[in-house]
């Protein structure tokens, strides 16, 4: 079933959340351990990241440095495939623009269809940590909206190759597009108002709902909303929450994610005398902003597991 069809169809507010492939070297039974506890749950759909490869320098034996690429956390199609047969679940794979030329992008679309993954979140995906600026591969995407304008061709039955755009034994795609929508905006954006902007040009280019960057202010998603709302933007748009779990992030989650903190939890969180604490703290806030966003009336709230089930586990228990 469609992202939006769950939404449309609910009568209560349901809860989505993310998880990350696990790192190579690991197997799929570090996924389960994250989903069986939250499975009780039911959610409606779950997010799978893509995370591109990575450029690492080994020295040779001759004191020269080679350049290598890896891909530290693969697997995103075949977890996919791997929670929807043990769960009957529906999963939502990250596609992104980083690593991928449009025909590579195309081939993983026909992989996805034939899988019968019918649900995609595109992302334009972060630059190599290599490089300050991102830079697409050649013949590949630049922007989000171009990664949109393909899916969304495809579901039309344009393939790039032009000789199957008229023959009728070719299936239709009719994959449900999700895109990234920013409450604080884009880390690279000038203002909140070019960020709105760009991301209804996604919407009208075909994005079907839109899913938000962490907040730990209610009052950016809401204002958010509201602007979205004035600017024409009518998709759903599911609130993004992750708790805190460390004090790491208080200085880490701003730098990479462009989001305020707020003060009250700032506060608490620098007192707190262990970890342990610090997950407590970050949970409970977790919790109070997620009964506020359920009694809004929000359709999902989707969860950043970022390979912590428990703590999310907790929060979920609370609320549903």
């Amino acid at each position: 079933m469609k992202v939006i069809e769950h939404i449309f169809k609910t009568k209560k507010t349901l809860f989505s959340f993310e998880i990350l492939p696990p790192l190579r070297g690991n197997d799929i039974k570090n996924i389960f351990y994250t989903l069986d506890p939250l499975m009780e749950f039911n959610p409606p759909f779950i997010d799978v990241t893509y995370h591109r490869e990575e450029f690492i320098y080994v020295e040779k034996d001759n004191g020269l440095l080679q350049r290598r690429k890896i891909s530290r956390r693969p697997g995103t199609v075949g977890i996919c495939a791997a929670i929807m047969n043990k769960y009957g679940v529906d999963a939502v794979p990250h596609l992104i623009c980083g690593g991928f030329n449009k025909q590579m992008t195309e081939n993983a679309l026909i992989d996805l269809n034939f899988l019968g993954i019918d649900n995609v979140l595109v992302l334009r995906g972060d630059p190599l940590k290599s490089e300050n600026n991102f830079f697409a591969k050649k013949d590949g995407h630049k922007y989000a909206i171009e990664l949109v304008q393909q899916v969304k061709d495809l579901n039309r039955g344009k393939y790039l190759d032009k000789t199957f755009v008229e023959k009728k034994e070719y299936p239709l795609f009719d994959f449900c597009i999700g895109v990234a929508g920013y409450p604080e905006k884009h880390l690279e954006a000038p203002n909140i108002e070019s960020d709105l902007f760009f991301l209804k040009k996604k919407v009208e280019a075909g994005a079907d709902y839109i899913v938000t960057q962490m907040f730990f202010d209610n009052k950016k998603y809401f204002s958010f909303v509201k602007k979205c709302r004035s600017e024409g933007i009518s998709v759903p748009i599911i609130p993004g929450i992750k708790p805190i779990s460390s004090k790491n992030q208080l200085n880490s989650l701003p730098s990479r994610f462009y989001l305020n903190i707020p003060n009250e939890l700032v506060k608490e969180i620098e007192k707190a005398k262990d970890k342990k604490v610090v997950s407590n703290i970050g949970i409970e806030w977790a919790i109070h902003q997620s009964k506020e966003l359920k009694n809004s009336g929000v359709e999902i709230i989707h969860y950043y597991t970022m390979d912590r089930p428990e703590n999310i586990y907790k929060i979920v228990q609370s609320i549903y």
